[in-house]
C-alpha cells in the first residue's frame, strides 16, 4: 500500500501541474507573476473568472454522476468510512477525487492537494483491501496506511505521514497498526524522492530563524493563542460559506454548482490573484519577506474566504494546505509587528510564521501530532521543535475550549455522525467505583467488630439463612475491575471502601454500574449542529421508554420448595412443556446460567419464558399480575 499511495501521489502532483498548465501556461502559477499568461493571453484579467467557471463545467457533473463523496475535502469521508464503516470506501473514489481535485486546483480552486491525495490512498487500500476480502479490523489499518503514505509523499515528511494516519485516520494507538503505518509512510516516502528529490518541502527559508531568547517563548505563547482563535475562525467560516451556499443553491442542479459559483470565486481572484490554487508560491515569498503587513493579513483572510468559498460551491480539494497557509501569513505578520515594537531581540519574523503554520492547523484539526510533525519535517530545521511543540499545545487547548468539533470532524457531526462519542468502553476506563456506587448518607467507620447476629430483629425479618464477609472494592478502582469483583464476589453488591481503608462510602450493584454507564453517555453526548440546528440525538421524555416488547410470552418465575419432585433433577431431565424455556438460576443470591446439566436444588429460583397465551397460570401471572412467584410443586 506505501507502493501504491507513494506512485499515487505522484501522480496526482502531475496531474495537478499538468491542469494549471493547460489553463495559466505554468506547472504552479504565481512562479512567473501573477499576470495570466501562456495558452490564453487574449483573455487578459477575465482569465481570473473563466477559468473557474470552466473549470466548475467540467468537474462539477463528474462528481455529480460518479462519485459524490469526492466533494469537499476528502479527510471527514476517510474518517468515517474507518470508524464506522469498517473501512470501507467505493473504488471510483480513487479516479473521481482524483480528477475533479486536479482539475479543481489546476483551475483556480483555492484549497489543498493533500486532503484529496488522503482520500485517493485511502480509498485505493480499501479497494484493495475488499479484492482480497481482509477482515474488518485489517482493512481499516490498510486505509490509513494509503492515507498515511499520501501525505508522507506529499510532503516528503513520513514522520507526518505516521502520525497522521494514526492521530486523524485511525484515531487509536496500538503497536501492531503504527509499524503497518511506519512500513507504507516509508516506502510512499522513498517513492516520492525519486520523483522530487529529497529536500525538505519548504526549501526557501531565511536563514539565522533560530529562537535565541527564552524570554521570546512569551511571544510564541501569545502567537499561539491567537492562531487558536484564527483556526476555530477558520472551520467556523468554511461551514457558514458551506451553509449559504446550500441556501442559495437549493432546488437547482447540484452539477451546474461549481460552474456558477466559479463566477463569485473569480472575481475574488481577479481582486487578489494570490488566492489561485494551493499557494506555496506565496508561502515561499511570504517566508522571504516579499510582503507588507496589511497585505499579509489580506492574504490570511482571503485564503480562509477563497478555500471556503471553492468548497461551499461544490469544489474538491483539502484544508491542510490552505490552513499552514493562513498560519505562515498570520505568523509572519505577528512577526513583523513585534520586530517592530521589539526591535531585532524579538528573533526573524519567518521563525513566527513558521510557528503560526503549525498551531492554525493544530487548531483547526486538533492534531497537535501532526501539526508539530510537518512543520518540523517540512522545514527540516529541528531547532524549531520546542518553540512549535509549544505553538500547538497552546493553539490545541485554546481549540477545544471553544468549540467541540474540528474542521474535518464537522462535517460529520452536521450529518449527526460523532465519531468522538464516548463509548462504553471508555466509560469503564474513566468511571471509578465511587463514580457508581449508591453512598451511605453517613459513612461507615471500618472496625473489628464481632458480628452480633442474634438480635431480637432476626424475629422480624425470618430465619437468618446465609452469613458472609463480603469482598471490597477500593473507591478509585475503574468501573470495569469493580465489574470483575461483582461477577465473580458479589451478585447481590459489593461495599466501596475510601481509597485509605477508613471507611465504607456506599454500596455498588450491577444495577448502579449499567446507571452510571448510561449516564455517562448521556452526559458526555454533545449537542449534534446541523445545517438547521437540529436537536439532540434523543428527545428527553422518549428517553426510558422501552424500543419494544417480547411480544406473545410472559417470564414467569419458580421457588423450588424442599418437597418439590424437582430438587435433584438436571434441568435437561425435565419434560417442559412445547414453547418452555428456562433462562436462569438464583440459588443462595448467586445467578446461575441455566445449562442442562444443573441440578436443582430446594430454595432455587428458576426463571423461565413461557407463551403468552399459556393457560396453567392464568391466575398467577396473567396481565394483571405478569411478575408472581410461584411454588412449583
Amino acid at each position: 500500500m506505501g507502493i501504491g499511495a507513494g506512485f499515487g501521489a505522484v501522480a496526482f502532483r502531475y496531474l495537478i501541474y499538468g491542469f494549471t498548465w493547460l489553463a495559466t501556461g505554468h506547472p504552479a502559477f504565481g512562479q512567473q507573476g501573477w499576470v495570466p499568461s501562456g495558452h490564453l493571453p487574449w483573455l487578459g484579467l477575465a482569465f481570473f473568472v473563466l477559468i473557474p467557471v470552466l473549470g466548475g463545467l467540467l468537474y462539477g457533473p463528474l462528481i455529480f454522476h460518479f462519485a459524490r463523496e469526492a466533494r469537499g475535502h476528502g479527510v471527514p469521508e476517510v474518517m468515517i468510512a474507518v470508524a464506522e464503516n469498517g473501512g470501507r470506501i467505493r473504488p471510483q473514489v480513487t479516479i473521481v477525487k482524483a480528477l475533479a481535485s486536479a482539475l479543481c486546483i489546476g483551475t483556480g480552486g483555492s484549497v489543498g492537494r493533500e486532503g484529496p491525495i488522503v482520500q485517493i490512498g485511502a480509498a485505493l487500500a480499501s479497494s484493495l483491501g475488499q479484492w482480497v476480502r481482509m477482515p474488518e479490523n485489517r482493512l481499516r489499518i490498510l486505509v490509513a496506511c494509503g492515507a498515511a503514505g499520501g501525505i508522507s509523499a506529499t510532503f516528503n515528511a513520513p514522520v507526518t505521514g505516521v502520525f497522521f494516519g494514526v492521530e486523524l485516520i485511525l484515531r487509536e494507538f496500538s503497536i501492531e497498526a503504527i509499524f503497518t503505518i511506519m512500513l507504507s509512510a516509508m516506502l510512499a516516502d522513498v517513492i516520492s524522492r525519486v520523483f522530487f528529490g529529497s529536500a525538505p518541502f519548504l526549501t526557501q527559508l531565511p536563514s539565522g530563524i533560530a529562537l535565541d531568547h527564552i524570554a521570546n517563548y512569551l511571544l510564541v505563547a501569545l502567537l499561539a493563542a491567537l492562531c487558536g482563535l484564527i483556526g476555530v475562525l477558520f472551520t467556523r467560516v468554511l461551514y457558514t460559506t458551506e451553509d449559504w451556499c446550500d441556501r442559495v443553491w437549493r432546488h437547482r442542479p447540484e452539477w451546474a454548482r461549481p460552474a456558477v459559483g466559479g463566477i463569485v470565486l473569480g472575481l475574488l481572484l481577479l481582486g487578489v490573484p494570490q488566492l489561485y490554487g494551493v499557494g506555496y508560491p506565496v508561502m515561499y515569498a511570504a517566508f522571504a519577506g516579499h510582503y507588507a503587513l496589511w497585505f499579509l493579513l489580506i492574504l490570511a483572510g482571503g485564503k480562509i474566504l477563497a478555500c471556503s468559498l471553492t468548497i461551499g460551491i461544490g469544489g474538491s480539494g483539502g484544508v491542510f494546505a490552505p490552513s499552514l497557509f493562513v498560519g505562515a501569513t498570520s505568523g509572519m505578520a505577528f512577526g513583523l509587528i513585534v520586530h517592530h515594537l521589539i526591535g531585532p531581540a524579538a528573533g526573524e519574523p519567518a521563525l513566527y510564521a513558521i510557528v503560526g503554520m503549525g498551531a492554525v492547523f493544530a487548531s483547526a484539526a486538533r492534531a497537535p501530532l501532526t501539526a508539530l510533525a510537518s512543520t518540523v519535517e517540512m522545514t527540516g530545521d529541528y531547532t524549531l521543535t520546542l518553540p512549535v511543540m509549544l505553538a500547538v499545545a497552546i493553539a490545541t487547548t485554546v481549540s477545544r475550549a471553544l468549540s467541540y468539533g474540528t474542521i474535518y470532524t464537522t462535517k460529520l457531526l452536521r450529518r449527526g455522525i460523532d465519531i468522538d462519542r464516548p463509548t462504553p468502553t471508555h466509560a469503564f476506563v474513566n468511571l471509578t467505583a465511587a463514580d457508581a456506587m449508591d453512598p451511605f448518607a453517613t459513612p461507615l467507620e471500618l472496625t473489628d467488630r464481632t458480628p452480633a447476629i442474634e438480635r431480637d430483629w432476626t424475629a422480624l425479618l425470618g430465619p437468618l439463612t446465609h452469613v458472609h464477609r463480603p469482598q471490597a472494592l477500593f473507591a478509585n478502582d475503574s468501573l470495569a475491575q469493580a465489574l470483575r469483583q461483582l461477577v465473580v464476589y458479589g451478585r447481590d453488591g459489593l461495599p466501596v471502601i475510601d481509597v485509605d481503608a477508613r471507611h465504607v462510602q456506599g454500596w455498588l450493584t450491577p444495577q448502579s454500574v449499567m446507571r452510571a454507564v448510561h449516564a455517562y453517555l448521556a452526559e458526555a453526548q454533545p449537542r449534534i449542529t446541523a445545517s438547521h440546528q437540529a436537536a439532540e440525538w434523543a428527545a428527553p421524555e422518549a428517553e426510558h421508554a422501552p424500543r419494544s416488547q417480547l411480544v406473545g410470552y410472559r417470564i414467569v418465575e419458580h421457588t423450588l420448595a424442599a418437597e418439590s419432585a424437582a430438587v435433584g433433577c438436571s434441568l435437561g431431565e425435565i419434560a417442559w412443556p412445547d414453547g418452555y424455556l428456562p433462562v436462569s438460576i438464583l440459588r443462595e443470591r448467586r445467578l446461575i446460567e441455566a445449562e442442562p446439566t444443573v441440578r436443582l436444588a430446594a430454595g432455587d429460583r428458576i426463571s423461565i419464558l413461557v407463551p403468552a397465551d399459556d393457560t396453567s397460570h392464568s391466575t398467577a401471572a396473567g396481565p394483571d399480575n405478569p411478575e408472581t412467584t410461584h411454588d412449583l410443586r
